[in-house]
């Protein structure tokens, strides 16, 4: 009544009224065509990809995405102590990879024998480009944030299935927000998968399945990233090429297998595979952290020292550059 007694007053007579409705119609008909702004889940500058899963729309209540105004960059001791401190993380809820070698025992930085090769690898990766590094499968050190927080990035390698409980849920958590740097490796896309959280953090994407293990070609599909920009365009390797459903989201994807290079697609659950669209390793802002992910590393001749298995050279290459850059070393996510 106010809005139609303005009118009637400013221009006066009913067929003035009648004009001005018409012309608030039309204005708030155009709110609702307006196209929407992008959000931090679909962000402006993302890969084309296409995703095949149903999930395609997953809102996992925090900002991420390639949009670094997700991330906190607080003021923190370890981020300005001038040493980077990594966490590599092993523990195994049902399935183990030979990489791994057997289970050690508790607390941090148990004895690694000859059988422990991704483990000795990242060690000895630290010796060479400057970092240092802990190790442990113990959740208890992962029990609260103050066990984390000196960490510059904590490496989950092939940890699989349920392997955290409530209280190293939460630590990790606290940890991402506050700025810290997480990296994923080979079977991590497959744990955790009753946690949203954890599946967002890897992108939005676990794994569902592989076909067998053989040799490929991967694509580097972007140059500018700490992690690729060392790399050939295109590196031979040998891998179990995993098959991710749901289909990661909203990150930015740094290499793929060049599907006409590995044959078959179908996996050993049924999935139909990627064929012409199948990522390997991509990256990503989320919930105020920094998360670099790869599905590489099956192999254990990628770990191992002065390997012979094509591609172990860029594979290093490209894993220390994830870690670096996770840990706020080098650029991330660029």
């Amino acid at each position: 009544m106010l809005l139609r007694n303005t009118f009637g007053n400013t221009i006066g007579g009913a067929g003035q009224v009648v004009l001005g409705l018409a012309i608030l119609a039309a204005l708030l008909a155009g709110l609702h065509l307006a196209a929407p702004a992008p959000t931090a889940l679909t962000p402006a500058g993302t890969s084309p990809h296409q995703n095949t899963s149903q999930d395609k729309l997953a809102d996992y209540g925090v900002c991420r995405g390639t949009d670094p105004a997700c991330y906190n960059d607080w003021d923190l001791p370890r981020a300005d102590d001038g040493v980077v401190r990594v966490l590599v993380f092993t523990a195994t809820g049902s399935s183990r990879h030979a990489h791994l070698g057997p289970l050690l025992p508790a607390g941090k930085n148990p004895p690694l024998t000859s059988a422990h090769v991704a483990q000795n690898a990242v060690v000895r990766w630290g010796q060479e480009h400057g970092f240092e590094v802990d190790w442990t499968e113990d959740v208890r050190q992962l029990d609260a944030p103050s066990r984390l927080a000196p960490y510059d990035a904590v490496v989950f390698l092939s940890t699989s299935r349920t392997m955290l409980d409530d209280a190293s849920q939460t630590a990790l958590l606290q940890y991402v927000r506050s700025g810290g740097g997480f990296v994923a490796v080979h079977n991590t896309l497959g744990a955790m998968y009753h946690w949203p959280w954890f599946q967002g953090l890897l992108g939005g994407a676990h794994f569902y399945d592989h076909g067998p293990h053989r040799d490929g070609q991967v694509v580097t599909v972007d140059r500018r990233d700490a992690s690729t920009r060392d790399l050939p365009r295109r590196w031979d390797f040998r891998d179990e090429w995993y098959h991710l459903e749901p289909f990661p989201t909203g990150v930015r994807f740094l290499a793929e297998v060049d599907t006409a290079t590995i044959g078959d697609h179908a996996g050993f659950n049924g999935h139909p595979g990627h064929a012409g669209d199948h990522p390997v390793s991509w990256c990503q802002h989320y919930d105020g952290g920094r998360a670099w992910v790869t599905t590489l590393g099956h192999d254990p001749a990628a770990w191992t020292e002065d390997s012979t298995l094509a591609g172990a050279g860029s594979f290093e290459t490209h894993v220390v550059g994830g870690i670096l850059s996770a840990a706020g070393a080098r650029p991330f996510c660029r």
